[in-house]
């Protein structure tokens, strides 16, 4: 069985937010490239990444990833 893709909505949510990927990072404690290889889908990010991005973002979880077939 295939591994479902994580749909990825980070940058339609931290563009609408009105930040950077410099700004967002800042405020998740990451760095740049991390926030831009995930919203490229180079990099998935551990469930505490994840975490923590939608804490900056101040939004469920659900509403940055979601599993797909």
């Amino acid at each position: 069985m295939a591994e479902p893709r994580l749909a990825v909505r980070l940058k339609e949510v931290r563009t609408g937010a009105g930040l950077t990927q410099q700004e967002l990072a800042d405020r998740a404690g990451l760095s740049r490239k991390t926030v831009n290889t995930i919203e490229n889908r180079v990099f998935t990010p551990s469930v505490v990444v994840a975490l923590a991005l939608a804490k900056a973002l101040n939004v469920p979880l659900g509403d940055l990833f979601e599993l797909i077939d």
